[in-house]
């Protein structure tokens, strides 16, 4: 998508203003609607200096926590909270822990995060409410572009919808200023107890031409099942502190 966002656009024709309300409102029509979620996760992570291949156990309760434990054949390896004011994570190999704000995420990704945006990742739906300020909207054979009116020279935004489903098949975030980018996308959907719900997750996390690749992949889900949170962290663990 980065590669190719300006022939994207060059190949679009545009439409009015009353169509891409109608595009916007069908992407939230269609978010998945749920109030607990379970599921477990294959997990790939790089970076410059390594490679993990995970599984990872997830819940979720909607705009309120997301659980992930994530083992390596059986073995626990470590576990995350996040709620909206907080991110806790410990890993057992290091020995470390935080127990912060959204800044350890933020700089995996390489841009600026929240919980609303973390949820909206893994759930298929724009990392930016696209009803907070007006989008130029084109149209392709590959869906619908989205991009905001009020593009700066120092972030940029795009955003490419499925045209039947109208859920997110790819989004781009660019911090000019700071060197960094991110770009995720979803190859595949899948539908579960009738809503669609992503299959799988590519993110590709750039800082100074240092990428980082998340691949996710969602082994199975279920909504409105009974989750719990359960996580403390070890004592005489180190903590991450932050620069």
């Amino acid at each position: 998508m980065s590669c190719g966002s300006k022939k994207l656009v060059s190949e679009t024709s545009g439409t009015t203003d009353l169509a891409t309300a109608n595009v916007i409102k069908k992407h939230y029509e269609n978010a998945v609607s749920f109030e607990t979620l379970a599921g477990r996760l294959k997990v790939r992570y790089q970076d410059e200096k390594q490679t993990q291949n995970v599984s990872v156990s997830i819940r979720m309760e909607k705009d309120k926590a997301i659980w992930m434990s994530a083992n390596i054949l059986g073995i626990p390896l470590a576990k995350v909270l996040i709620t909206p004011n907080s991110v806790k994570y410990y890993e057992k190999i290091s020995g470390s822990y935080f127990d912060g704000d959204f800044r350890l995420l933020s700089d995996v990704l390489g841009t600026e995060l929240d919980f609303n945006k973390v949820q909206n990742i893994l759930l298929g739906q724009t990392i930016y409410d696209l009803r907070q300020e007006p989008y130029i909207l084109e149209t392709s054979d590959r869906g619908y572009v989205l991009q905001p009116k009020k593009q700066f020279d120092l972030f940029t935004r795009l955003f490419l919808l499925n045209a039947s489903t109208y859920k997110t098949e790819a989004q781009q975030l660019v911090n000019n200023n700071e060197n960094q980018s991110a770009i995720v996308t979803y190859p595949t959907y899948q539908t579960i107890s009738g809503q669609v719900f992503p299959n799988e997750i590519n993110i590709v996390a750039n800082q100074n031409n240092k990428n980082t690749l998340i691949d996710i992949e969602y082994r199975s889900v279920e909504f409105n099942v009974d989750v719990s949170f359960p996580f403390s962290i070890p004592s005489g663990y180190d903590e991450i502190e932050l620069k």
